[in-house]
């Protein structure tokens, strides 16, 4: 049984995004941040450093590679999807994901890349630190491409650790790197698809930018987070937020 909470115009499923795709009606687009590759799973790099405080310091990884369902994801999301599919992967990941959309209905375009200035130091002083990591770009939709920032490159750089974080997600997104994502691809009324929500950062870009959202999310602790921040980000005075009505919880066969 797949729980389903109402905010706002935010759509929140707790249940595995497998399941739940085949589901859902068509969307404007789909962006996510989906687990990484099984390579650094494996890898000591695959721990996060946290914000200062109660959370600093090294954190693993808690959920399982991407690698084994990535075909089956890209088909689904090509088949829900009328617009921009847009994916966060490591370096290494981008010709997997290349690979795994070809073959797909949606056309793949290029990677693009997020800087992190403050990213970790490589702590054992062997190699060059990890300073930014990619995200894949494909359009789902019919004709030409069509995106709002014109012939902007695909770079954008923000720190991990700024203000906003929350810090319960080790591989959380920064708010305002998400809205930047949100404003270049996409529109006001338009509805985003979040299959791998984790801790909800999309759907707060998407509650801030007059966007509905549909996120997915199979980890009950951060599926809550997502919850308390999403309904939060209509709770603040924004000008543009309608506050959110009490949300509901409901189960979905």
């Amino acid at each position: 049984m797949t729980e389903c909470v109402q905010i706002g115009d935010c759509t929140l499923y707790r249940g595995d995004c497998l399941e739940v795709m085949p589901m859902l009606d068509k969307v404007d687009h789909v962006i996510t941040d989906p687990p990484y590759e099984k390579i650094m799973h494996d890898s000591k790099n695959s721990s996060r450093v946290m914000k200062g405080g109660a959370n600093a310091g090294l954190r693993k990884l808690d959920f399982g590679p991407i690698d084994s369902i990535r075909g089956e994801f890209v088909r689904l999301s090509s088949n829900v999807c009328d617009g921009w599919f847009v994916a966060f992967c490591t370096v290494e990941g981008v010709a997997r994901w290349a690979d795994a959309i070809n073959p797909a209905a949606m056309k793949y375009k290029r990677a693009c890349t997020w800087i992190k200035p403050d990213s970790t130091p490589q702590l054992n002083g062997q190699g060059p630190a990890q300073g930014a990591e990619c995200f894949v770009t494909a359009w789902a939709g019919k004709g030409h491409a069509r995106w709002n920032a014109g012939g902007k490159r695909g770079v954008y750089q923000h720190c991990v650790n700024g203000p906003t974080r929350h810090g319960g997600h080790p591989t959380e997104k920064p708010i305002p790197l998400m809205s930047e994502l949100v404003a270049d691809f996409t529109n006001p009324g338009q509805t985003i698809l979040d299959p791998f929500m984790g801790s909800g950062t999309t759907g707060v870009a998407c509650a801030k930018m007059g966007r509905r959202f549909i996120g997915i999310e199979l980890d009950a602790k951060y599926f809550d987070i997502a919850c308390k921040r999403i309904e939060e980000a209509y709770s603040q005075p924004d000008f543009f937020v309608q506050p959110a009505p009490a949300y509901k919880q409901e189960p979905m066969l």
